[in-house]
């Protein structure tokens, strides 16, 4: 007979950030171990608790004792089990292990593993009863939980993330027996830390849920809790106009503090308002874990709501505490913002002379020195304009400059947020303000872009600058270590060229800013090298949205300029549904197999030579190749990849003739050349948009 088995291990709080972890690995290995050994079907319900003070799994239709089943025991290998037909020591003792004689091995059966034949012994186990294998279960699970910090407490020899203080394990009613880290299995656990009315009796599996509800005011699963929470924080925004502000991760992380979760409202004086709104919301979420409300037009306003884990008849207290604690975070705030504004950004900079930005690179101040130049080279090759090109180099100079602040200092999640304040404090210019915040995007994975062309210099110089200087003293990031987050950096640089469609020269850019760097700090190789790297993350970027094949064949030639690549894959696209495409695409495969071998990397060419063209087929691909040179060059320079494309389709049949009836590698010499030019000539015209060979096109 089966029943529903509970599992549950009661602490001290749990690190509330690592909750989820925990628990979804806890009752993950727990009902794997059980459905390995048998206890449990495949396909048995497993439900997962979890609260501050408890990590809980249960699963259904767990059998008190396993089924009976054949055990196998490898043993040597068929091929060598005997010799001159008789058997060979490894063989018999094999047997003999397994409690059979010489005259017995006909009871070995012989299978497969794969790779040889081999002999194996089967051999039937009775099932054994879960109390004698549960507890072992349960303390590979707690072992295997990802924890990297373990501690000891009282005389205790057991190690857990925090203290235990007790264990339940029940099938059904009643009482699995067995001790985990040193305590003996029961039925009783630990309720709510203020609101249970003591110890909670767990009557038997299936009540667990309602029981720690009903009698120990915990809300035992945490999915359950976290949309309880959700719920009634929306309600209560609603009910006065407003909005939360604060994520996912800021509920789960409240979510795994409390058990009884009780939404109540507080609020500050007005005054604080005068404070940029991002440090309050910041102060209120890192250090509270309060939800700020925002007005309809996503202005702070001088309410929050908290999510307690006590209930009361009267909560003015806690609601009072909460503010008095909060007032203080306020207050200092405001002290830093206010403290931080009597010094202009400016007058910041000469103390990064004793920043140092890394030991083999030099100061913070020189890095900020080559941040200004290359914003002002990057700035004027985007819009061609001096002024421009003289905000960005100023924008470069203050875009750190908050760093020093007193509240980039407390929160670093502000930096650029503060600097943009300060600087409009101080006077300077919007667009160059607006470019100190703007740098730093995009921050991660679908952040938006910096907006302008100063920003947009200011972020790329700041971004190649760390690309090249990093890689360039060996910190090339590796599979599992990217400290200065280059892959980051990397992915920012492509979304804007490629997003924005930016006519910056990348391979230029890398080169401009390597070249700022002392000499011989920035490695041999460097620019090559991040260039590449570049390639590689443009590939995986680009991978979402088109097939490999067609980015292949774009990024061929490795691109410097990549404001165009979005059209170019939208050209190819089309060109793929032609019924031309896949002939043209073969017989430009063919054509760069024959150059590859018949032509060395750097060899010039012949010009082609009319005179030569002695085969009616060569001449008529010739005069083909001659009548499409204008129109397929002036659509590349109007960047109309397809029209480009759709006009190098008529050259499939002249094509198809010249391999049918020219024989490319001919006796005579100078043929052979003229005919190579004509391939190279085609090959130059066909590969101006895409490396059309690497498409897969279907047959039509």
């Amino acid at each position: 007979m089966s029943q529903t088995l509970l599992i549950e291990l009661f602490t001290e709080e749990l690190p509330p950030k690592a909750l989820p972890k925990l628990a979804a690995a806890f009752a993950e290995t727990i009902a794997g171990e059980l459905r390995k050994l048998g206890f449990a079907a495949a396909d048995a319900a497993v439900t997962e608790y979890a609260s501050p003070r408890r990590l809980a799994v249960s699963v259904a239709g767990v059998a008190a004792v396993q089924p009976d089943r054949v055990v196998e025991k490898k043993g040597p290998a068929v091929a060598a089990g005997y010799k001159d037909g008789q058997p060979t020591p490894a063989l018999l003792g094999f047997a003999r292990s397994n409690g059979l004689g010489a005259d017995q091995l006909d009871q070995l059966a012989q299978v497969s593993d794969g790779k040889q034949d081999v002999f194996v012994f089967r051999s039937e186990k009775k099932g054994e009863p879960l109390a004698a294998c549960l507890a072992g279960i349960v303390a590979d699970a707690l072992k295997k939980l990802p924890a990297p910090k373990l501690m000891r407490w009282g005389s205790r020899d057991g190690q857990f993330i925090r203290p235990v203080h007790g264990l339940v394990m029940l099938l059904g009613s009643e009482v699995v027996a067995g001790e985990v880290l040193g305590f003996e299995a029961g039925r009783v656990t630990g309720g709510h830390r203020f609101l249970s009315k003591g110890p909670v009796e767990i009557p038997n599996a299936d009540a667990y849920a309602a029981t720690l509800r009903e009698q120990g005011r915990v809300i035992a699963g945490f999915a359950e809790r976290r949309a309880l929470i959700v719920e009634r924080l929306g309600a209560m925004a609603a009910e006065r106009g407003a909005t939360i502000a604060g994520g996912d991760a800021l509920i789960d992380e409240v979510t795994a503090l409390v058990e009884w979760p009780v939404v109540l409202e507080g609020s500050f004086e007005e005054h604080f308002l005068e404070v940029p709104q991002e440090c309050l919301i910041l102060t209120m979420q890192q250090n509270q874990k309060y939800f700020p409300l925002l007005d309809a037009q996503g202005k702070l306003t001088h309410r929050y709501l908290i999510v307690s884990n006590l209930e009361t008849a009267d909560p003015s207290h806690i609601i009072h505490g909460n503010g008095r604690v909060l007032r203080a975070r306020l207050s200092d705030a405001r002290f830093f913002y206010e403290q931080d504004r009597k010094h202009a950004l400016a007058n910041r900079l000469p103390r990064f002379e004793q920043v140092v930005y890394h030991n083999k690179i030099g100061s913070q101040a020189a890095r900020i020195e080559r941040l200004s130049t290359l914003s002002s080279h990057i700035a004027l090759e985007l819009s061609g304009d001096a002024a421009v090109a003289a905000q960005a180099a100023y924008a470069g100079q203050l875009a750190k400059a908050d760093l020093l602040t007193d509240m980039v200092g407390e929160f670093p999640e502000l930096q650029g947020i503060m600097g943009t304040y300060y600087a409009r404090h101080d006077g300077v210019d919007a667009t160059v303000a607006a470019a100190i915040e703007g740098h730093y995007h995009p921050r991660f994975a679908g952040d938006s872009l910096p907006v302008g062309t100063v920003a947009q210099a200011v972020s790329l110089a700041d971004k190649l600058e760390t690309l090249v200087g990093i890689w360039g003293i060996g910190l090339v990031p590796t599979g599992d270590k990217d400290p200065f987050a280059l892959r980051r950096a990397a992915l920012g640089v492509l979304r804007m060229l490629v997003e924005d469609r930016l006519p910056l020269d990348l391979r230029a850019a890398l080169a401009r800013a390597a070249g700022l760097f002392p000499a011989g700090v920035v490695a041999e190789g460097t620019v090559e090298g991040v260039f590449g790297f570049m390639q590689e993350r443009l590939k995986n970027l680009l991978a979402a949205e088109h097939p490999a094949g067609d980015i292949e064949a774009v990024l061929a030639d490795g691109p410097s300029r990549l404001d165009e690549i979005g059209r170019k894959l939208a050209a190819v696209a089309e060109f793929k549904q032609l019924p031309e495409a896949a002939a043209l695409a073969a017989a430009n495969k063919r054509i760069g197999n024959i150059l590859k071998k018949n032509v060395a990397p750097g060899e010039a060419l012949p010009a082609i030579d009319p005179a030569l063209l002695a085969e009616a087929a060569e001449r008529d691909l010739h005069g083909a190749l001659i009548d499409l040179q204008a129109p397929v060059e002036a659509a590349f320079a109007a960047h109309d990849y397809t029209l480009a494309l759709k006009k190098l389709a008529g050259l499939r049949a002249p094509v198809d003739a010249f391999f049918d009836g020219v024989m490319v590698m001919a006796d005579d010499a100078a043929v052979r050349a003229n005919r190579l030019a004509l391939l190279a000539a085609l090959s130059g015209l066909m590969n101006r948009v895409a490396d059309i060979s690497l498409l897969e096109c279907g047959e039509r």
